[in-house]
């Protein structure tokens, strides 16, 4: 149970399995296009559908268990933008994967986790055929926006951490590091 002095283990292991592997998937997405790496599209894909399980897991403990309650008493504005933004985070780690999905599946290429094959590709001559083509280029535009959202966020979210801990200087970052 997360309490305004300590919070649970698994609330502890879901934020950090899932903010540093969405971090790492975000930094490999953005090599992989601007170095044109296709290749590891197949590790981005199955780590990024692996860590969609952990995601689903995270969003059914978070509607369980709410948002951990705040350390100390914060300004309304203050309290409703930290709402705001953890809401936002949970959704942006649901709607990056699935539009990971969309766009990935609907273009013809397929995913699946480590050679396990969940959607088939659709290959004809060599090449991808879309099965919407529409769709695809929705999912793709969608997964782009959403990741650099997901990172815009992240920021505000760390830095949000670090103006508790060194200029309010209270236990909110002590607590999400399992330290009372």
């Amino acid at each position: 149970m997360d309490t305004t002095t300590k919070l649970s283990r698994t609330t502890i292991a879901l934020h950090w399995l899932i903010a540093l592997t969405m971090l790492g998937l975000c930094a490999l997405g953005i090599y992989m296009v601007q170095t044109e790496s296709w290749g590891l599209f197949h590790w981005h894909k199955s780590i990024g559908l692996i860590l969609f399980g952990f995601i689903l897991a995270r969003v059914a403990w978070r509607l369980k268990q709410g948002l951990p309650p705040p350390v100390r008493d914060a300004a309304r504005w203050e309290h409703l933008a930290s709402k705001t933004a953890h809401w936002l985070l949970l959704a942006a780690t649901v709607a990056l994967p699935v539009t990971g999905m969309i766009y990935s599946g609907m273009g013809g290429h397929g995913f699946g986790v480590f050679g396990l094959e969940m959607v088939g590709s659709h290959y004809e001559a060599g090449k991808a055929v879309a099965l919407d083509a529409g769709l695809s280029e929705l999912g793709q535009a969608m997964h782009s926006w959403i990741g650099y959202g997901l990172l815009a966020l992240a920021a505000l979210h760390v830095g949000a951490a670090l103006k508790h801990h060194f200029v309010d200087k209270d236990n909110t970052l002590r607590r999400m590091l399992g330290r009372s």
